[in-house]
């Protein structure tokens, strides 16, 4: 493997990119993980600041050695990245940036990561490998557990060594089911995009809290021009089969949105690029664009419920755009819903498990309106919260759940 520079100008472009440089270069999943987890987590601020990132890969200079440098620099950052809790520590390395050297299994190979045949790796099923890792360590504990449990009722000499042995391993098994939930929710959903006039807020609420993942999923990020794009998939299903549809889907919109095509036909788009990639994914999907200047928004849907738009005088109405979803027949968004957000209005943009745990969809509409309007005016990272538990007080379903509010600073209010 030769040396190799990269420019990157956006999170899920740096992760893609490392993740298949390390599976090229042989570099093991858990290892791979933690290097791709502690790069997003030192380049996140950049990137969402526009300022881009730069990677470098170098081989040891001793093919024997078998390890790989991977320097990560930070180009527009004012001082050197904070180093310390990173989930593969890290060295630093001037004048903004950090450093890891990776141990390699065998010799690194003399060719480039994507000069042999075939298509690079699928960045999906780079992280189902990395989960995949990541639950067998899990359930080799769960069995050490299981283990000693058994044990313990066996005999009856040792009984307190084998109780403290016992805690400990409960407390292994509960650090690793933590450091695993919080390395899924890393990878899966981005942190909210800054943007200069408006104020971005989620909530995000698994089906059932033992299993994290699921087919609701958000994407957010600003395009070249400074206008926010934002995503919303559900996909049919729970657990990782569904994550990986939503995935899919959310990085085919993301594609074609980066690639410039218009806001209408991206639904349509994602739909006819995954037809012969997954031939059973079904997901409605909902895409909206705000432009934090002018808070002019324009919203395309596929399936999806409507969007509610609140404003700073308590008014409230839903944005409705008739639309099929992927995987659905026709699919695309019939039209695009036009609005504008003023200083102080809230946009809320959620999944049907925050409405339809009710009876009548319409009662959950109905009910989420007054909770939006109670709330509104509350900081916005408590908004989505405080909405999210007062529609879940009565459950008679359980499902994922998204709840992604973005509002208009009203800037003469936060002056004076």
């Amino acid at each position: 493997m030769r040396p190799q520079c990269t420019t990157h100008h956006s999170l899920d472009e740096l992760r893609t990119t490392l993740r298949r440089l390390a599976h090229r270069a042989g570099i093991e999943p858990d290892l791979r993980s933690r290097l791709v987890l502690s790069a997003s987590r030192l380049a996140a601020g950049e990137l969402a600041a526009g300022r881009p990132v730069s990677l470098e890969v170098l081989p040891s200079p001793r093919v024997e050695a078998a390890s790989l440098t991977v320097r990560l620099r930070l180009p527009g950052a004012d001082a050197p990245p904070p180093l310390a809790g990173l989930p593969l520590p890290a060295l630093e390395a001037p004048p903004a940036g950090a450093a890891w050297t990776v141990p390699l299994p065998g010799p690194v190979d003399a060719e480039p990561a994507g000069s042999a045949g075939g298509a690079p790796p699928d960045p999906v099923a780079l992280l189902e490998e990395e989960a995949a890792v990541l639950m067998e360590r899990l359930d080799a504990l769960t069995r050490e557990h299981r283990r000693l449990k058994d044990e313990l009722s066996e005999t009856n000499s040792g009984v307190l060594a084998l109780y403290v042995q016992l805690e400990e391993r409960d407390e292994q098994l509960r650090k690793a089911h933590g450091r695993m939930l919080h390395q899924l929710e890393d990878a899966l959903r981005p942190p909210p995009v800054r943007a200069p006039g408006l104020e971005l807020a989620v909530r995000y609420e698994p089906a059932e809290s033992h299993a994290p993942t699921g087919g609701d999923l958000y994407d957010w990020f600003r395009l070249p021009d400074g206008t926010v794009h934002i995503t919303l998939v559900d996909a049919l299903g729970h657990g990782l089969a569904s994550t990986r549809s939503a995935l899919n889907v959310t990085h085919a919109v993301r594609t074609l949105a980066l690639e410039g095509h218009d806001l209408r036909t991206l639904v349509a788009r994602a739909a006819e690029t995954l037809a012969d990639f997954d031939h059973e994914l079904m997901a409605t999907v909902q895409v909206v664009r705000i432009d934090p200047q002018t808070g002019d928004l324009r919203l395309a849907n596929g399936s999806h419920p409507p969007a509610l738009l609140v404003r700073r005088d308590g008014d409230t109405h839903f944005l409705e755009a008739a639309g099929r979803g992927v995987g659905f027949p026709l699919p695309g968004s019939e039209a695009v819903a036009e609005d504008r957000l003023d200083p102080g209005d809230l946009l809320l943009l959620y999944t049907d498990g925050l409405t339809e745990s009710r009876r009548d969809p319409r009662e959950g509409e109905r009910r989420l309106t007054e909770a939006a309007r109670r709330h509104r005016s509350r900081p916005i990272e408590e908004v989505p919260v405080a909405i999210a538990e007062e529609m879940h007080t009565l459950i008679l379903h359980s499902d994922d759940t998204v709840a992604l509010a973005v509002r208009r600073r009203d800037d003469a209010a936060v002056n004076g």
